[in-house]
């Protein structure tokens, strides 16, 4: 499994997964001209996506979606309310509802509901040849009753969206803050990293840090408070970055 995150953050959210069988986006949050362009630093072009996986309908999740059926066919991967909500989809071909679990031949895909503030949101378990990554963005907690099915795995792309400092002396209206940080909206970092830290375990390889916030976070503070939670917690991990804005990630293989 080859992973790369092209864009993470609140302007947009887009990550490329591929296996021996499939390229398949997570959400299409950029433009379609910004996503070309950073599938092309990996040889690959959007014709080539077979599938798009998404986890909401915010337009961080779904700017470029309109735009991509007009010219290119891949299946489109969403819960039912979701597709009621994109009046867009109704007479597109290409739609594959989700519920609990996608299987694509050499590509198993396991949804979760995650909490946020939107008719229906969800995250992903991918799994492939024996490879799995987690992708979990988008929500107010995790909940318990997932753990087990998301622990001990080899890739994180986990939400650390905001310092709770940051946002609650910063400039955002108090209805803002509450919802940014309150259930349905978004993981801190120190949510973030003491999930993390009880989830982790000997096969996990890396974690990727994503949709930090432009105004409300920093990497130095995500990376530090995961570091210090980690401490607390006497985990002994440091294979940590952060997912940025309009910059790729590396191509990650499994």
């Amino acid at each position: 499994m080859k992973i790369c995150n092209l864009a993470s953050g609140s302007e947009g959210n887009v990550t490329y997964v591929e296996t021996a069988n499939h390229k398949v986006l997570l959400d299409v949050g950029m433009t379609v001209k910004y996503i070309k362009e950073k599938l092309s630093e990996l040889s690959v072009t959007l014709e080539e996506i077979d599938y798009i996986f998404i986890t909401h309908v915010h337009d961080d999740h779904i700017k470029a979606l309109k735009n991509i059926i007009k010219k290119y066919k891949p299946t489109i991967c969403l819960s039912p309310q979701m597709f009621s909500e994109l009046e867009f989809l109704k007479y597109y071909e290409n739609i594959l509802l989700y519920n609990d679990s996608v299987y694509l031949d050499d590509l198993t895909v396991d949804i979760i509901k995650t909490s946020h503030d939107t008719s229906d949101s969800r995250s992903f378990i991918l799994k492939s040849n024996g490879k799995t990554m987690v992708y979990m963005t988008d929500t107010g907690f995790v909940n318990q009753k997932y753990f087990k099915k998301i622990s001990n795995l080899d890739f994180y792309l986990f939400e650390s969206n905001h310092d709770i400092e940051m946002l609650m002396n910063g400039p955002y209206p108090k209805w803002l803050k509450d919802r940014i940080s309150g259930p349905y909206g978004h993981l801190s970092n120190r949510d973030s990293a003491i999930y993390l830290a009880k989830i982790i375990g000997p096969n996990t390889k890396q974690i990727l840090l994503s949709h930090l916030s432009q105004k409300n976070n920093t990497e130095d503070k995500a990376l530090s408070t995961i570091k210090e939670i980690f401490k607390e917690y006497e985990v002994n991990f440091t294979n940590i970055s952060c997912a940025k804005q309009k910059e790729r990630s590396e191509l990650i293989e499994l």
